[in-house]
């Protein structure tokens, strides 16, 4: 072990950094504090972050912990800067998710939600939200988020129920929400419409059946991946050019199984080119279909309810949809109507994204948002600058979804949720009701049985959590919000709707600023993380493990705009071991009297070594800080551990241990202590237990929390004293580099001398140099045995070390002897191969430069070694 890791520690600074002992209890002091408390009439400029509201069903998995850390690092680092710092909190209501994981808790009981009735199913949610949701806050004080807990919202509370029902009153008056029947995603499993976004699509294993509808000259043939509904056809479509089927447009084909006849029209949609070049035409049942409808004035039949049991009239009747397809196809099969079957025929099927179920295109009578004039105000504030999208490169998604938006399926068949506020009058009344606004009473009346989908109020979330629709004081100070920092795969789901929303509530004011997006969370070998692949790493158990510093710095070391981060444990375990070299450091530091109570020396006073350490520590706060402003976590990261680790402890250390047995004890504890309380701060938002300890040990302030952000002097860099270290850097790794290749070992001291230093110089840093390299100064008996020489750009640097007796030369021969054989064995089976003609003529490119390449490595490994005996002592 070195002086460093062995150093004595102070008396209130432990020996080892525990995590598990120390960080609840200054997470717990830092909101007794109100650290984290903003203060609406404070005279600061504004910071303000919404926390992406998670689930309240939810735990924090890993991409939770890199976003929270992402965020909490953002606002620490601005509250240091000396801003009004706003990180709101709070949790969505999750519809969907919520009502299926209640109805699976009372499937326990036997019981479903109509058992029960609404109202009762309400209150039942109620209860559940009560005594499971919230479980994430626990994790999120874990990892340290400087959260404003005095101000958490739910997407259910009065106050966001509130705002939901005055922009739905909005929206409904400036006719920006509808009701029309068309085609929507319908889940049976879920018995509710989902948006398009609410669909994942995945290649399944289906089938392709072709059937001819008609006879003779008169029969046309369709294929269909859904056989069963062919039960709804209203029509078979070609297209207007097509010379195929000039005979037959505008003529009727009898429907096969049904004894309905069906008209064949023109339709530019369909595709001449794929399959037959004709399509059937099912308007109820398929978005497409429903739009040739519309156009040819076709009647909508519907022919499943909405669990996909088949409705329509036979034998089929009552067959669930999976039923009635091999059904059907038989029935078509015995009457001679199928022309091709091709099993299995891949294709994209959508899936509820809650609960997998294949869904159902359906036409059915729902709630829709205009969005074409909302939406061209979304994409003009990102392209007018109003607000940015980190990486640049994820505008042009953001910019496909915005100018291509299909309206809004906002209603949900659910009972969890904001109820739509519509009134149904006996008479065929329709009345939309603000929160202000008294409810139609009398008989006959009765409210719209859906709710709103779950990101129709969290779309409102940056200025609803502010207190909108009221002005009040939080709104004023707080919104627009900073920073939006949240993964790339919600940019529809969430983002463009909180633009649409903001600039439609707030005149045109954009609800952020800045819109940061992460990438995904995946596994060593690239795979996302899933529950079901059984590759998902607990953050819990990582902050158990490692400590919430180490998991936040591994994640943060990862955070590159855009980009998806590959997990591993040992990623953890470096980021630990960097906290261990942290603590270290400071113990030593604080062991020899680092203090900050003393100003720096003048720059004259100062060794080239705290010269040197001080720019690079000036250039360090101007890297972090541009690293910052353009959310490059992983830099950030990077460019810490580099200088604290490098730069700092493995070099400025090592000499500033010389320099203070040399008597330059002041000076050198000043530079000590000055360096320590920057690095620091600059670490603070990226792991701020450890830091806060550390600081509070080494300064006697208060806390980190509210300690001022560095600020780069911007003076001129010290040329010679970084041309000095840099010297010394170099000569000291080649030192012990040729050490190494001797055989001595890492702690292991020899006698040398060092020639030139003063015709490059280095004078002053070779009591550093054999401090670094375990050079002692030589005695009266120094016998030259190895020597190295070692180029610098104002000349060379030759050294001489004495080994006689340092090392076992009988051993070191031998050892030296076995890999010389080795080497040799190596040359001769390559060289054989590259010397075979017919080996050459037949084996691949790559696989010669390969052999080529380990022929050139055993030839100087040869030389090297060879070399390495013929400098060895004689025996």
């Amino acid at each position: 072990m070195t002086e460093l890791d062995t150093a004595t520690q102070r008396p209130d600074l432990p020996a080892a950094w525990t995590p598990a002992e120390v960080e609840a209890e200054l997470y717990q002091r830092w909101v007794d504090r109100g650290y984290f408390t903003a203060d609406v009439h404070s005279d600061k400029p504004p910071f303000t972050i919404v926390l992406p509201p998670p689930n309240v069903t939810g735990s924090l998995h890993m991409g939770h912990a890199m976003n929270h850390s992402v965020m909490d690092a953002l606002t620490r680092r601005r509250r240091m800067q000396g801003y009004e710092v706003l990180w709101l909190p709070g949790m969505d209501h999750a519809g969907i998710a919520t009502q299926n994981a209640v109805e699976r808790d009372l499937a326990k009981q036997g019981l479903s939600r109509h058992d029960l009735g609404r109202e009762k199913f309400v209150e039942r949610v109620w209860e559940w939200k009560e005594e499971y949701g919230g479980k994430i806050h626990g994790q999120m004080k874990r990892l340290g988020d400087g959260i404003d807990w005095s101000r958490e919202r739910f997407t259910m509370d009065e106050g966001l129920s509130r705002a939901v029902q005055t922009i739905f009153k909005k929206m409904y008056d400036d006719g920006l929400i509808y009701q029309a029947e068309r085609i929507i995603n319908w889940c049976p499993r879920c018995q509710t419409a989902l948006s398009d976004v609410e669909v994942d699509h995945s290649e399944d294993d289906g089938e392709l059946v072709s059937i001819r509808y008609g006879d003779g000259d008169a029969s046309i043939v369709v294929a269909t991946t859904r056989a069963e509904t062919m039960l709804g056809d209203t029509a078979v479509a070609v297209h207007p050019d097509d010379e195929r089927y000039q005979h037959l447009i505008g003529t009727e084909v009898e429907l096969p199984l049904t004894g309905r006849r069906i008209p064949i029209v023109a339709d530019t949609h369909v595709d001449p080119k794929f399959g037959t070049g004709a399509v059937k035409v099912t308007p109820a049942h398929d978005p497409n279909d429903f739009e040739i409808g519309q156009r040819h004035n076709l009647p909508n039949l519907t022919i499943m309810d909405g669990r996909a049991t088949i409705t329509a009239h036979g034998p089929f009747e009552g067959l669930d949809r999976f039923e009635a397809r091999p059904a059907i196809v038989a029935a078509l099969r015995a009457e001679g109507r199928i022309v091709a079957e091709k099993r299995p025929y891949v294709h994209a099927v959508g899936h509820c994204s809650r609960c997998d179920t294949v869904i159902e295109p359906r036409l059915s009578l729902q709630w829709w948002v205009k969005v074409e004039g909302i939406a061209a105000k979304a994409s003009a504030a990102v392209r007018d600058g109003r607000t940015t999208i980190h990486p640049q490169e994820l505008a042009k998604r953001y910019f496909d979804w915005t100018d291509n938006l299909h309206d809004w399926c906002i209603s949900r068949q659910l009972w969890w949720g904001h109820r739509i506020p519509v009134w149904y009058g006996p008479d065929g009344e329709v009345v939309c009701v603000g929160p202000d606004d008294e409810i139609p009473t009398g008989e006959g009346w009765r409210q719209d049985e859906d709710v709103l989908d779950t990101w129709f109020s969290s779309g409102l979330w940056p200025f609803s959590t502010l207190g909108w629709p009221d002005s009040t004081e939080d709104l004023k100070k707080f919104y627009p919000t900073s920073v939006l920092s949240t993964g790339y795969d919600i940019l529809f789901f969430w983002v463009v709707r909180m633009m649409m929303f903001g600039l439609y509530a707030m005149d045109d004011v954009q609800p952020f600023d800045h819109v940061y997006l992460h990438g995904l969370i995946r596994d060593q070998h690239g795979k996302k993380m899933s529950k079901t692949k059984g590759n998902g790493i607990d953050p819990l158990d990582w902050m158990d493990a490692y400590g919430a510093d180490a998991t936040r710095f591994t994640l943060l070391r990862g955070a590159n705009p855009g980009s998806d981060l590959a997990l591993s444990e040992e990623r953890a375990a470096g980021s630990r071991n960097f906290t261990t070299k942290l603590w270290n450091a400071t113990r030593f530091a604080l062991a020899n009297g680092a203090t900050v109570d003393r100003p720096l020396p003048s720059r004259e006073e100062l060794t080239a070594a705290d010269r040197w350490i001080l720019d690079t520590l000036d250039q360090l706060v101007s890297t972090v800080d541009g690293y910052f402003e353009t959310f490059q976590f992983a830099k950030v990261c990077d460019a810490l551990y580099s200088f604290t680790w490098d730069e700092f402890c493995d070099w400025y250390l090592e000499i500033a241990k010389v320099q203070i047995a040399d008597g330059r004890v002041e000076a050198t504890q000043s530079v000590l202590g000055h360096v320590l309380d920057t690095v620091l701060r600059l670490l603070h938002p990226a792991i701020p237990f450890i830091t806060e300890t550390l600081w509070t040990s080494l300064t006697g302030g208060e806390s980190l929390v509210v300690a001022e952000w560095p600020k780069a002097s911007g003076g001129e860099r010290d040329l010679e004293a970084a041309a000095q270290i840099e010297g010394l850097k170099k000569l000291a790794t080649e030192i012990r580099r040729f050490r190494s290749e001797q055989g001595l070992k890492p702690g292991q001291k020899v006698a040398g001398k060092v020639r030139g230093a003063c015709c490059v110089g280095l004078t002053d840093q070779v009591p550093a140099l054999r401090s670094l390299t375990r050079l002692t100064e030589p005695g009266d008996e120094f016998t030259v045995s190895a020597t190295l020489e070692v180029g610098l750009p104002k000349g060379a640097v030759k050294v001489e070390l004495d080994l006689s007796g340092a090392i076992d030369v009988v051993a070191e021969r031998k050892r030296l002897e076995k890999d010389l054989a080795v080497a040799q064995k190596e040359l001769a089976q390559t060289s054989g191969k590259l010397g075979n003609a017919g080996f050459l003529a037949k084996a691949p490119a790559d696989v010669v430069a390969k052999i080529e390449e380990r022929k050139a490595t055993a030839e100087a490994d040869i030389a090297r070694i060879n070399e390495r005996l013929a400098a060895l002592p004689e025996k």
